[in-house]
């Protein structure tokens, strides 16, 4: 095994975790090392753990069993925990993945990421929101399909530009990670991006169904994308260059020249020339002016 290779302890909720998707979690997790450790817990007298039998056979998952006390109570979480513990004070891993959509888990993630430790998370697009973002990264299972029968590394259909318009929270956050990191220029490594980003909390661009940052920053179509050789940089796309220059204003209003005159006596309406004066009145005023009338 590499020096650098990450030692990776999986833990698994089979409670709360559908048994189909072992096999893209585990080789999620060889992305980022070798996943040493794997236990799942649960009652395994439960029907509902049946469809677990196989695959823990199959990919050399230690079962660990844990009844239930209470009626209507998970013990399996606190077996969990507990295991959790003990293998963070051995002090010979460096990371967890805990499979689980149990919100319940968010104090150990956050007590284990104290210490150092780097937490993969897998569960349900149910999973609470607070034990999403306290993971080191958090991938939602229904966007993963089997490696083998979809050729775009398992990740699911892609989401359009307008829902990802629509997603404040990602505009925002994209927004802010690229105006946190820009030069003076006002472009950003996309590098510097994507670290920024991952330090606020837990994201990963196929959860909105692109590969890789730079995709799914280019299908929001909200920042321009420019690629030189191997370096990708991005910035905030401006409204002006967007939508070109401003509008020209109206000849008309450009101050009290002769051109705004010349429109506006162009609209007035003409004014009505004298009338000539008719036969009869000629005669009329020929005879007020004749002698001894």
């Amino acid at each position: 095994m590499p020096a650098t290779e990450k030692r990776i302890a999986l833990l698994i909720d089979a409670d709360n975790a559908p048994a189909s998707k072992i096999e893209v979690i585990l080789a999620e997790i060889a992305r980022h090392g070798v996943a040493n450790v794997r236990r799942a817990y649960g009652n395994w007298k439960s029907q509902h753990l049946v469809g677990w039998e196989k695959c823990l056979h199959t990919w050399a998952i230690r079962p660990i069993q844990q009844f239930a006390y209470t009626s209507g109570k998970n013990a399996s979480d606190m077996a969990m925990v507990i295991d959790a513990m003990d293998l963070l004070y051995a002090r010979n891993l460096d990371g967890f993945a805990i499979v689980s959509s149990d919100a319940d888990f968010t104090p150990l993630v956050m007590r284990l990421r104290n210490d150092g430790l780097a937490v993969y998370g897998f569960g349900m697009e149910k999973t609470p929101q607070p034990f999403v973002r306290a993971c080191s990264t958090f991938l939602y299972l229904e966007k993963l399909g089997e490696p083998e029968d979809d050729g775009d590394n398992g990740t699911r259909r892609a989401r359009t530009t307008a829902e990802l318009q629509h997603d404040a929270d990602l505009v925002r956050l994209l927004r802010g990670a690229i105006d946190a990191t820009q030069g003076e220029d006002g472009w950003s490594k996309l590098g510097s991006v994507g670290s920024h980003i991952n330090n606020q909390g837990s994201f990963d661009p196929r959860n909105h169904g692109y590969r890789k940052l730079s995709d799914l920053i280019e299908a929001v179509d909200l920042f321009e994308v420019r690629r030189q050789g191997q370096v990708i940089e991005v910035r905030i796309r401006s409204t002006r260059d967007a939508r070109g220059q401003p509008a020209a204003r109206p000849v008309g209003r450009a101050g009290a020249g002769g051109a705004s005159a010349a429109a506006e006596a162009a609209k007035a309406p003409a004014r009505a020339a004298p009338k000539a004066p008719s036969k009869a009145g000629r005669a009329k005023a020929a005879t007020k002016r004749a002698p001894g009338s």
